[in-house]
């Protein structure tokens, strides 16, 4: 019952977002909420009701939320978003809509929140509904109902998989279609995401953009019970020997009393360090950050801190930008860790002797959600492709450089796959070289030459 009434109170939250009564599921109507930030003015929104479970449309249905830009003049057709994470709802989008309409200056800009995300339907409802204590995101309190919820209703949890979510996109292109062309646009776990779509239920479409692909799902080494290996590999690319020697031996001399470990976020070095190879102008900092702790100044340290910081308050300014942490925990428990078995013991042995570290093995090892299990489309590959463009950083710390390659290898056998290398590029490269990502996409969408190579800005 109180999950019943917590889905009631999604539901009519949903409601006040989009103006127009039942319409709301039928057609975009202006947002109710165009006005509380500049960019979202002009912005429509649509809720559609979908089969919790398309294998059991029995089950009962969630709601899917989905915004659109539409284009101001001379319209070619759509540009499908598709967020990462899993997690991630298409706020994650909305810093970067300047970008988007440069690089796509002739089309509709269509941002749907997968299942579980932003203004959808939740995996908690009641704890991740935008009237609790922290809003979409989950307060400490809110954890053990949370998880006390999934366990009671197993049944429903189970139903937020890969494959239904990649059967949610497919049903929003086709009911929301209009006429033109159809492009799409896929980042990080979105390139997994639709990369099931088009097993399971292959939309029409006229070009697919892949930024930041996933390895392949069968190979185990870059699963993310591997995130520091790879994040500790990334890392030390971007130092020299000297570089490396001196951090190695910072760490070797970092006592627990160092006053300079009291300024690290968690006093965590390493950690620190792996989140900054996400930021390139911020991971260019960590041989000089090396020298002066090595000197016991923390300056650079400080600024580095207050940087990141404000970086990311600027991503996380809409009340849609909390990632579902429970969405996160649960797909990425159920269908990215090859390693069932794994322990924390386990985590902090391969740990042993890195310089960068990822805490996402340690989530894996602690997971506390109770998971499902693979389905058959898990491993295997579309049966044909549309033009398809991969664009992909060589310094890229969550979706390895090494591991796209193969991955584009083994998709050219099924369709017309490019791919264009950005050099010195890191992950989301919509963010993180929005230069080359106008270059090489806005020129993929248009029909013209796009380049093989680009230089991170």
């Amino acid at each position: 019952m109180t999950i019943r009434i917590a889905t009631l109170a999604v539901g009519l939250m949903l409601a006040l977002l989009c103006s127009g009564g039942e319409a709301r599921a039928q057609s975009f109507v202006p947002c109710e909420d165009s006005s509380a930030f500049a960019e979202l003015q002009g912005s429509q929104c649509a809720v559609a009701a979908v089969p919790l479970n398309h294998a059991r449309t029995d089950r009962g249905q969630v709601e899917l939320f989905v915004r659109k830009f539409p284009v101001a003049a001379e319209r070619r057709g759509q540009i499908w978003l598709v967020a990462g994470g899993p997690g991630e709802s298409g706020g994650a989008f909305y810093p970067f809509l300047g970008t988007l309409r440069r690089a796509f200056p002739h089309h509709d800009l269509i941002m749907p929140d997968h299942r579980g995300t932003g203004y959808s339907s939740k995996l908690c409802p009641e704890q991740e509904a935008a009237s609790s204590p922290d809003g979409l995101s989950l307060a400490g309190e809110e954890w053990g109902p949370c998880i006390g919820a999934v366990y009671q209703d197993q049944a429903r949890a189970h139903a937020f998989t890969i494959t239904n979510a990649a059967k949610d996109l497919s049903f929003l292109i086709g009911r929301y279609r209009e006429p033109g062309e159809v492009q799409l646009y896929g980042v990080s776990y979105g390139t997994q995401l639709v990369l099931r779509m088009m097993q399971v239920a292959p939309p029409a479409l006229d070009g697919m953009i892949l930024d930041g692909l996933v390895p392949p799902e069968s190979a185990d080494q870059w699963d993310l019970s591997h995130r520091t290996a790879v994040i500790d590999a990334t890392g030390r690319a971007l130092l020299d020997a000297d570089q490396e020697a001196a951090y190695a031996q910072l760490l070797v001399d970092a006592a627990p009393d160092a006053a300079w470990l009291d300024k690290v976020p968690g006093r965590n070095l390493r950690r620190f360090m792996g989140n900054l190879l996400t930021f390139p102008e911020m991971r260019a900092r960590i041989p000089s950050i090396v020298d002066e702790l090595a000197r016991g100044e923390t300056d650079l340290l400080e600024r580095t801190i207050a940087n990141l910081t404000r970086t990311v308050a600027v991503l996380g300014r809409y009340p849609q930008s909390s990632p579902s942490l429970p969405l996160v925990m649960l797909i990425s428990g159920s269908e990215n860790n090859a390693r069932a078995d794994l322990t924390e013991a386990t985590v902090a042995a391969e740990a042993e002797g890195t310089l960068f570290v990822s805490p996402l093995a340690g989530f894996l090892a602690t997971n506390p959600l109770p998971l499902y299990p693979r389905d058959a489309w898990f491993g295997g590959s579309p049966a044909t492709l549309p033009r398809t463009l991969v664009i992909h950083g060589t310094l890229d710390p969550n979706t390895p450089y090494e591991g796209a390659l193969a991955h584009v290898a083994a998709l050219r056998e099924v369709g017309p796959v490019q791919m264009s290398t950005v050099e010195g590029g890191a992950h989301f490269l919509l963010f993180v070289a929005p230069a080359c990502f106008i270059r090489t996409t806005g020129a993929f969408v248009a029909g013209s030459a796009v380049p093989d190579t680009c230089v991170a800005d």
